[in-house]
C-alpha cells in the first residue's frame, strides 16, 4: 500500500506544482499555464499524490470528445521509482474508463527513454515524430497512443 494519497489539484497547490516543473522539465509550465489548467475542469484534470502534506507527484490530462491527452505528468526528485506516477496514470485511467474514454496519446521527449518504458506499460505505442517539438532544446518528441479499455489490469505495486 502506498503511503501517499492522491486528490485533485487546485489553486493552492500552484506553487508546489510549480517547484515540481522547474526542477522536472527543461522547459516548466508558467504559473498562468498552470492556474488556466488547474481551474479549466470541464476540459481538464489536474491529480496530486500527497505525502505528509507535500506534493510528491501530480498528473495533468485534458478531454477532447473521446480522447484522452497526457499533458504532464512530474514526480519529486527522491520520489522516482516508488510507484507515484503508477498510482497517478491508474486513477486517470480509471476515471477516463468511467467517462467513456477510447483513446489516449501523448508527446514524450525521444531522449526520455524512462518515461517511454513508464508509458509502454500502458499500451502507449509511437505513432509518429513531432521534430523540434521542445521549444527551447529543439529536442523531437514521440508521439504515442493508446487504447484505453485495452489495457489489462496492473500488478500491485506497478
Amino acid at each position: 500500500m502506498s503511503s501517499w494519497s492522491i486528490r485533485l489539484a487546485n489553486r493552492r497547490d500552484v506553487g508546489e506544482l510549480l517547484a515540481l516543473e522547474e526542477a522536472q522539465f527543461p522547459e516548466p509550465w508558467t504559473r498562468g499555464m498552470l492556474l488556466d489548467e488547474i481551474t479549466n475542469t470541464a476540459t481538464r484534470r489536474y491529480t496530486v499524490a500527497v505525502q505528509e502534506m507535500k506534493i510528491i507527484g501530480y498528473l495533468g490530462v485534458m478531454f477532447v470528445m473521446d480522447e484522452l491527452h497526457i499533458n504532464t505528468l512530474g514526480t519529486l526528485p527522491g520520489h522516482e521509482g516508488r510507484g507515484v506516477a503508477s498510482s497517478l496514470m491508474d486513477d486517470a485511467w480509471r476515471d477516463a474508463l468511467e467517462r467513456g474514454v477510447i483513446r489516449a496519446t501523448l508527446e514524450v521527449a525521444t531522449s526520455n527513454t524512462r518515461a517511454q518504458t513508464f508509458y509502454y506499460r500502458y499500451g502507449f505505442m509511437p505513432v509518429g515524430v513531432r521534430k523540434n517539438y521542445y521549444e527551447r532544446t529543439h529536442e523531437d518528441a514521440l508521439v504515442l497512443w493508446a487504447d484505453v479499455g485495452a489495457r489489462p489490469e496492473a500488478p500491485a505495486g506497478s
